[in-house]
């Protein structure tokens, strides 16, 4: 690959530290551009909430949570490019770099084709699931019909993202994020406050910047190619073969998401049927996995792109220590977290919320919120494992194991423990999900031979 590739890491010798230096290296960035989502959001809520109904705030939100779902669905763009970018990068093989980005992108773009084609089915059936009042489901028309013109430059960046990582430029990914979302803050303070735009300025900063987040990932993934060995064009390998395995782990890692999505919403449901004051105390008690998973997220990030390298490179040595130190750091970080919410729970409650009956009953949840870290985090490192590897039918196999034989039928006999059979349910499923992957990753190590061709 030319200057394109990082030093390695000797076949023979591990050295610890510098091993640590490149998981930070990946995972420093990709923290950083983490906590950037969460700032465009609170800026979406900010504008609206300050205009004179309370309905602009409702349908964006409404708006941004169906596309985030539909856009999400297809979030295997990114996490199946990232294993076969990173494979790739450790064979030193920048011809099928190339392959990969035109293929992944051609794949990328049929979809947000059929997308747009479909968008008024699309709406209409997502109306009907979340039952919005008649003038919030008007502006959420309004929003979506604009922002699914995003679709091409939200999955062929979820391509390029993916594709950085898997080379190990974390920082381009986090230029790329940072960009994006800073220039979608200014042009929504542009349109909704300077121009006095209201749903349709939202949605239009969001359509512009992503869509230049886009050119300037063009531009980043031109210059790293520029330097790429191996002969051929970018469309010299476009059979069907070719696509075979990208759209098997495409398939795979589709259904993984969607039924971890689906979790989420049926959580959310169940606590709606429980009542506001319900629904609004587990809707703040959730964003305390979502601060955790901006952190824990990232070592597996980093464990995506450095164990692709290590099976490209053949090398089972290398790939059982970078899961190793990732490990470590997950878990300490883990521990920090568990601290960090058992000490200061009630206080982070208050500072998410000010009505004292959301807060009042949100406090008798905290000790689910304190163990869950030491619980999740088995998932997310084993998650940036298996998509490093590519063992996608073992992560689809393992959440809808974890999904219908435990998630479901644990919420289902725990009716009478109300709320908290719900947070049970959620917690066993992310012990399910994260000790089955455990197990799955144990059986891959004995599984692993390289001959002396460096073939598995």
């Amino acid at each position: 690959m030319g200057n394109s590739k990082a030093p390695t890491l000797p076949q023979d010798q591990i050295n610890h530290t510098q091993l640590n230096k490149r998981i930070w290296s990946l995972s420093g960035p990709m923290m950083l551009s983490n906590i950037s989502l969460p700032l465009l959001g609170l800026v979406d809520t900010a504008v609206m909430g300050h205009l004179d109904s309370a309905v602009y705030l409702a349908a964006v939100s409404v708006g941004a949570m169906i596309l985030h779902f539909i856009f999400w669905g297809f979030g295997f763009l990114r996490m199946s490019t990232v294993g076969l970018a990173a494979q790739a990068y450790g064979e030193n093989n920048g011809y099928e770099l190339r392959q990969l980005l035109t293929r992944a992108g051609i794949l990328a773009l049929t979809i947000s084709l059929l997308l747009i084609a479909s968008q008024y089915y699309l709406i209409e059936w997502a109306l009907l699931l979340v039952q919005p009042s008649t003038a919030v489901a008007e502006l959420t028309q309004e929003y979506f019909y604009i922002r699914i013109w995003s679709a091409p430059a939200t999955l062929l960046t979820y391509v390029l993202l993916g594709w950085f990582l898997g080379i190990q430029k974390a920082r381009l990914v986090l230029y790329v994020m940072v960009f994006v979302n800073v220039l979608n803050i200014a042009l929504d303070l542009l349109f909704v406050v300077g121009f006095g735009l209201t749903v349709t300025g939202v949605a239009f900063a969001s359509l512009i910047s992503e869509y230049a987040g886009l050119i300037l990932a063009m531009f980043l993934i031109y210059k790293e190619t520029m330097h790429l060995k191996g002969k051929g064009s970018w469309f010299s390998d476009l059979e069907w073969g070719s696509f075979r395995r990208l759209l098997s782990l495409n398939f795979d890692i589709f259904i993984r998401t969607i039924t971890l999505l689906f979790v989420f919403a049926f959580f959310t449901t169940q606590s709606a049927r429980a009542g506001d004051v319900v629904m609004a105390a587990n809707a703040v008690l959730l964003q305390f996995l979502t601060f955790m998973a901006y952190v824990l997220d990232a070592y597996a990030h980093a464990a995506e792109a450095m164990v692709g390298e290590a099976l490209g490179h053949k090398n089972k040595q290398r790939l059982i220590q970078t899961v190793n130190a990732c490990m470590k750091w997950s878990l300490g970080s883990a521990l920090i977290f568990m601290l960090f919410y058992l000490v200061a729970g009630e206080y982070l409650l208050a500072l998410l919320t000010d009505i004292e009956e959301v807060k009042i009953f949100g406090e008798q949840y905290l000790y689910w919120l304190a163990v869950m870290p030491l619980i999740a985090v088995w998932g997310y490192l084993f998650d940036g494992v298996f998509v490093g590897a590519t063992w996608s039918r073992e992560m689809r196999n393992v959440m809808l194991i974890s999904v219908f034989l435990v998630y479901l039928p644990v919420w289902a006999i725990s009716q009478s423990l109300q709320n908290h059979g719900l947070w049970l349910a959620m917690m066993l499923f992310l012990a399910a999900r994260g000790g089955l992957m455990a197990w799955h990753y144990q059986k891959k190590l004995i599984s692993i031979k390289f001959d002396t061709d460096g073939r598995m």
